[in-house]
């Protein structure tokens, strides 16, 4: 579980940072848009809405933007419409990669990520070629240092998680949830006070793929380079970084 805990603790900082030059915004509100047109725009009947509300707060997107966004998806003011597509396919050293894009151009998007992947030293795969590798969960990354483990670990599985994982050489718990439960897992511990370093709906892997090297720097700038493609929503991968590197780059 390290190589996920790992990334997804970077990439959760670095959206901080990219939140802080609007950059964010471009793919949050994509987001307000479709799910409010798939799910209505009430967030308390829509979970896909209310998570990218959560979004749209965290990376303070001004209140305007937001309801304008999901207005156009329930169709109050007229707007682009956006396809959703999941591309499969391999980084170096064989890592699988499932990435997820919200676009109005499929034309376009399909050859920017074929471009990126090429570039990166990956290439582009059939549907279905790794998405057997991937099971859909909620997920919860936790500090050890703000938080009792046998505590933590009443509160989620009470709360109804399937499992929380804590790794001796590990900063961080992990909990794990199927996607039905994860809200009221999260909501447990928010209730009870409890700071969370990641909380998010995600596609986890089976398996991981160790890098190092020259495999492990192209894998990281590949990651970087598709989560900034404006058409990119989402990335997962199965690979695994040791500390050292990661915090080299």
């Amino acid at each position: 579980m390290s190589g996920h805990s790992k990334w997804a603790t970077t990439k959760h900082k670095k959206a901080a940072i990219d939140a802080k030059r609007g950059k964010v915004f471009t793919k949050i509100t994509k987001e307000l848009t479709v799910a409010a047109k798939l799910g209505g725009g009430d967030p308390d009947g829509n979970p896909r809405l209310r998570t990218a509300i959560e979004k749209a707060k965290e990376a303070n997107m001004p209140q305007e933007n937001l309801k304008r966004a999901i207005q156009k998806g329930t169709g109050e003011l007229p707007g682009v419409t956006y396809e959703e597509i999941i591309y499969e396919g391999y980084g170096p050293g064989g890592v699988a990669m499932i990435i997820e894009c919200l676009t109005d151009n499929k034309n376009r998007t399909v050859a920017d990520i074929r471009h990126i992947l090429s570039k990166g030293n990956g290439a582009m795969g059939e549907n279905g070629c790794v998405s057997w590798m991937f099971h859909q969960k909620g997920y919860i990354v936790v500090d050890k240092a703000v938080a009792n483990e046998d505590e933590l670990m009443g509160i989620a599985l009470d709360a109804g998680a399937e499992d929380m994982k804590s790794e001796p050489d590990e900063p961080n718990y992990e909990i794990i949830t199927a996607p039905k439960d994860y809200e009221n897992v999260k909501g447990a511990l928010v209730a009870k006070g409890v700071k969370m370093e990641v909380s998010e709906i995600t596609m986890m892997p089976q398996t991981y793929v160790k890098l190092i090297g020259k495999e492990a720097e192209q894998m990281v700038r590949l990651m970087d380079a598709l989560e900034d493609c404006d058409d990119t929503q989402n990335v997962y991968a199965n690979f695994d970084i040791p500390d050292e590197v990661m915090e080299n780059m």
